[in-house]
């Protein structure tokens, strides 16, 4: 069907498009920093191979915010609360805000392993890193809204596995395996009894007037749910740069650089404003039809729960599984079977492969590595 001219494209026709057309700048980007760290070689491999490391790391997160975007957005724009081009630049803006709201998860990041030092640290961190890009980009072509922090982690293990690097197994269980079991139970009942209480409250308001209401509501919590966003993804790459940079000795692995901070969060934007269309789809349609009040419990809750993990227990949650099983349990006060299990058995089969098959995807580039000779 033809549309009016200066209408909104629909989420079908974006999810075509897609972020195709970003592609070409991003990669002649990366291929200048390639050429520039090839030259840089001569004079100093370590530095060259370090830069190169650092690039690879803004890509995964410029990745991490296209994959990503749908977390945020994906409800307001199915309940029509927001066009997409305006919610697109007010997550990215929300993304770009909370990137610069903290460092303690980085922190918790850039110890889950202890990589040898110089270059050899080096292929181990850039491995990892590859090997979330890589399940990123099945999961994005698919359609699935997997956790790129779960693909950074699984990633980053199955390198430090493969070189035989430490693995603080005590972070990786406490920080990163229990919080990925709990944040999704406890964001659907969170988001159910949230829903009940809208539920309630409402219960004598004229449909169509709570409708218009929650709009409006929406949109602030959808900035929240960016917000949140920004504060706990961005951070992940930050870590993974400070490891880089403890592993050649240019930090201590105490702070988080002021220039990591702004590159991090730069990046996140750029690749939310880039959009995911596909996953879009999945979380604002495919899982359940929500409505305005229903977005509304879904966002908030989540955004609660990213903002508890990040500034409580400096963990790594994943915004993907805590939006998802919000919207799940949201959706399940109209009735258990208004939601569409069969796709949320696929959603949660994608979760369950994401740290593993990042994790073998790494441990296969470390080796490729070393067949070579590196």
């Amino acid at each position: 069907m033809d549309q009016p001219p200066g209408a909104e494209p629909s989420l079908a026709e974006q999810a075509r498009r897609g972020p195709v057309k970003f592609w070409p700048l991003l990669l002649l980007a990366v291929l200048a920093v390639m050429a520039a760290g090839a030259l840089g070689l001569r004079q100093d491999a370590q530095t060259a191979v370090l830069i190169l490391v650092i690039v690879v790391a803004l890509v995964f997160d410029y990745t991490n915010g296209f994959h990503d975007a749908a977390n945020a957005i994906a409800t307001s724009v199915s309940t029509r609360a927001l066009t997409p081009r305006a919610a697109l630049l007010m997550a990215a803006v929300m993304n770009l805000i909370g990137a610069l709201l903290g460092v303690e998860v980085a922190k918790t990041v850039s110890e889950v392993i202890t990589p040898p030092s110089g270059l050899h640290g080096l292929t181990v961190v850039a491995a990892g890193v590859l090997g979330a890009i890589t399940w990123n980009m099945i999961t994005w072509y698919f359609g699935l809204p997997s956790s790129s922090s779960h693909a950074l982690i699984g990633g980053v293990v199955g390198a430090g596995l493969a070189s035989a690097s430490s693995v603080s197994w005590d972070k990786v269980v406490d920080k990163v395996a229990v919080p990925m079991v709990i944040s999704p139970v406890v964001g659907f009942c969170l988001a159910y009894l949230v829903m009940v209480a809208i539920l309630w409250i409402f219960r004598r308001a004229h449909p169509s007037r709570v409708g218009r209401r929650f709009r409006i509501a929406q949109s602030l919590s959808a900035a929240s749910m960016a917000l949140g966003h920004g504060l706990q993804d961005a951070q992940k790459t930050m870590g993974i740069i400070v490891l880089a940079l403890v592993t050649t000795g240019h930090a201590s692995g105490e702070t988080v650089p002021l220039w990591v901070i702004v590159s991090c969060a730069g990046a996140l934007s750029l690749g939310t404003y880039a959009g995911g269309w596909r996953i879009m789809r999945t979380l604002g349609r495919k899982v359940i039809e929500l409505d305005p009040p229903k977005g509304f419990a879904a966002e908030a809750t989540a955004s609660m729960i990213l903002y508890a993990a990040a500034y409580i227990w400096h963990a790594p949650i994943s915004t993907t599984h805590t939006i998802t099983s919000c919207i799940m349990g949201a959706g399940a006060t109209k009735r258990l079977s208004a939601v569409r299990w069969g796709v949320a058995g696929n959603i949660v089969l994608a979760w369950v492969l994401t740290m593993p098959m990042a994790a073998a995807v790494a441990a296969i580039v470390y080796w490729a590595v070393h067949l070579f000779g590196a």
